[in-house]
């Protein structure tokens, strides 16, 4: 029997409502290493598909939002063993996706799981910081305490294509939002690999959406979308921010652009909570305590 075989090349697929659909419009395009050499078609995906997945977004929500702050940490430290557990996939990918060498890959994978689990920390604990107990005059208690905006659109950073791609998302949902990410068009199968990873995981389908493609295609219809409530424009240039931004005030969307100040421009600086925060919205409660005896004194 002779030792020749052929080499069974992988498929990658979009990720969307925890399934893996081919795009809608059947289309694909081919996406190379830093040197030109081919590595993978990746679905083109189109406006139904991004629309498609706003929808599963949505449906997942109200479960994901209303799970409680420990699950949804136990569920993202469940991802994070799944990543460990592909770490040479994620090293092979990354390094052909940014050009690096397999050590440097290594690290920035290592870097990126990291990330991962301290993000996964913070799910029960961000109502500490972000929320609390506020003085009023007078018998009443008033809490402030965050919750998830809704449905988050995210375009990831286009250079860093798995520790930039954590970066992003890790925050969205660790806050308790559902996220349609785009790929970085040059370099989308890290992301499209860690769609597989989510699905072997505890993470309901439908929380994270992944696309391929054309920012410049898919972002446009996100940011009109009147069901969509943030969106983060990590990966888009200044001309497509621009555009994204005016589209977005339709509905209010709170829309994060990167501030080449801060550590946003850099995804090997420690993250602090700023992302965390920034889909988290503030409901504050007033409730009457009662006056005891003319003393004045309340409980």
């Amino acid at each position: 029997m002779s030792d020749a075989r052929l080499s069974v090349l992988k498929t990658y697929k979009l990720y969307v409502g925890g399934k893996f659909p081919r795009s809608e419009s059947g289309r694909v395009y081919e996406v190379t290493d830093r040197k030109g050499k081919w590595l993978a078609n990746a679905p083109l995906s189109s406006r139904k598909d991004a629309r498609d997945a706003v929808v599963a977004a949505r449906k997942a929500f109200g479960g994901w939002a209303g799970a409680t702050a420990y699950n949804r940490g136990q569920v993202l430290y469940r991802v994070a063993e799944m990543l460990e557990g592909r770490r040479e996939q994620f090293v092979r990918e990354v390094a052909d996706a940014e050009g690096l060498s397999k050590s440097k890959a290594a690290a920035v994978v290592d870097a990126a799981v990291d990330r991962w689990v301290w993000y996964a920390g913070w799910t029960d604990k961000i109502a500490q910081v972000a929320g609390g107990a506020n003085p009023v005059a007078g018998p009443f208690l008033n809490l402030s305490t965050p919750e998830p905006t809704g449905v988050v659109a995210v375009v990831a950073p286009r250079e860093s294509s798995f520790l930039g791609l954590v970066s992003v998302v890790a925050p969205v949902i660790a806050a308790g939002n559902t996220a349609v990410v785009i790929a970085s068009e040059e370099a989308p199968l890290p992301a499209l690999s860690l769609g597989e990873v989510l699905a072997t995981s505890d993470l309901p389908g439908g929380v994270v959406n992944v696309l391929s493609g054309r920012a410049a295609e898919l972002a446009p219809p996100l940011a009109a979308h009147q069901d969509v409530n943030g969106i983060d424009l990590a990966g888009a240039d200044a001309g497509l921010a621009k555009e994204l931004h005016i589209a977005a005030a339709d509905n209010l969307k709170r829309v994060l652009r990167p501030q080449a100040v801060d550590s946003d421009a850099d995804f090997t600086a420690s993250p602090g909570i700023r992302r965390l925060t920034f889909f988290l919205e503030t409901k504050t409660v007033w409730h009457p305590t009662g006056s005891l005896g003319a003393s004045g004194s309340a409980y």
